[in-house]
């Protein structure tokens, strides 16, 4: 619940507004679940609270740590908590539960990025991404997302990650209501206390959610998972360029850009002989000139029963130099844990690791 919700909470338990917001400090600020630890309520409310509600996190379900440091977390989400004894409790109710986040170091600068899931599953079928093959499932609660942040500073402290991308499982702006709630509840300064700054929203193109959030005045970066620039191989690798052309997709951009005055990124995954050669990287240079951006390049991570190959570094590196000084500014992107198939376009919320 956000602040509000918890206050109209409490208005509905016949108490004053103001107790919604100790609670929801405790919670999302001081990490506390349980209600008898929240000593500056009156022993009488919390009894209440005991009776009428519950404090739930996802349940980490398995964890694995990749040689480079990377740590992926298998969630079992909110849903699977049994309200009577007729719950379903079998193996295919509790896979449509999982989802995972994934706790990345950055090489160079030490800086820890928290990828969470918005999704369990995804319904937008991209070809080169293992969450498609999944299919959509459902979308995550509020408390599902923003447990995933919660979880993690719940084992490593407040400093556990300085930056926050929502970039697993699942299309965030299909699940916008949500995905915005939870970002209210991580940038409150008495909630999560994470900068908005410090937040960035990743889609495949959904133009409407692109345009309802340049519209809300919410400070998170925005990312664009491009990967061509071109309609007829967008399509090819990205089912949902069908139903927003690249010249919608850029329109909506710009008026983002425009909106917030910030670049976007644009995400552009290489794939060895498909869209690495140089003419490729001239039309990606001609699409997003004059747009304030940084072009993030990152090598194809392979995912069994897919074709496509991982282009060499030497490559990757090539493309960048033929990119830059003619677009801004490029990065190019190393895979991080790939050997726990925890990179990008890899999770696909399997049980079975530790």
């Amino acid at each position: 619940m956000t602040c509000s919700e918890l206050e109209q909470l409490m208005v509905d338990l016949g108490e004053k507004p103001f107790h919604g917001r100790q609670i929801y400090k405790w919670i999302y600020n001081n990490r506390v679940f349980d209600f008898n630890e929240m000593s500056d309520l009156r022993r009488k409310l919390r009894s209440l609270l005991i009776d009428k509600c519950c404090i739930c996190l996802p349940e980490v379900v398995a964890r694995q740590k990749s040689g480079d440091g990377t740590e992926k977390f298998l969630f079992e989400g909110l849903s699977h908590i049994s309200h009577g004894e007729g719950d379903s409790a079998n193996t295919d109710t509790q896979k449509k539960n999982l989802f995972e986040s994934v706790l990345i170091e950055d090489e160079n600068s030490g800086r820890m990025t928290l990828c969470v899931s918005s999704q369990s599953g995804c319904s937008l079928k991209c070809r080169f991404c293992a969450t498609g093959y999944l299919g959509y499932v459902r979308d995550l609660t509020v408390g599902e997302i923003v447990g995933q942040p919660l979880v993690i500073r719940r084992l490593y402290g407040d400093n556990a990650f300085d930056n926050l991308v929502f970039m697993g499982m699942g299309e965030p702006l299909l699940n916008y209501e949500n995905v915005m709630a939870s970002i209210e509840i991580m940038t409150d300064s008495a909630g999560l206390m994470l900068g908005a700054k410090k937040i960035t929203v990743s889609t495949a193109g959904v133009v409407p959610g692109i345009r309802k959030l340049a519209a809300s005045g919410s400070k998170v970066k925005l990312a664009l998972s491009l990967n061509a620039a071109n309609d007829r191989l967008r399509r090819q690798l990205m089912p949902i360029a069908r139903s927003y052309p690249l010249d919608e997709v850029m329109a909506a951009v710009k008026e983002w850009t425009a909106v917030r005055k910030r670049r976007v990124s644009f995400e552009y995954i290489l794939f060895k002989g498909i869209n690495d050669r140089y003419d490729d990287a001239m039309e990606l240079a001609r699409l997003v000139q004059g747009i304030p951006c940084k072009i993030n390049l990152l090598a194809y991570n392979p995912i069994n029963g897919v074709e496509y190959e991982r282009p060499d570094d030497e490559d990757v590196d090539r493309f960048a130099k033929l990119l830059y000084p003619r677009t801004p500014a490029v990065t190019v992107r190393k895979s991080r844990g790939r050997d726990i198939a925890a990179a990008c376009g890899q999770l696909a919320g399997k049980k079975g690791y530790r």
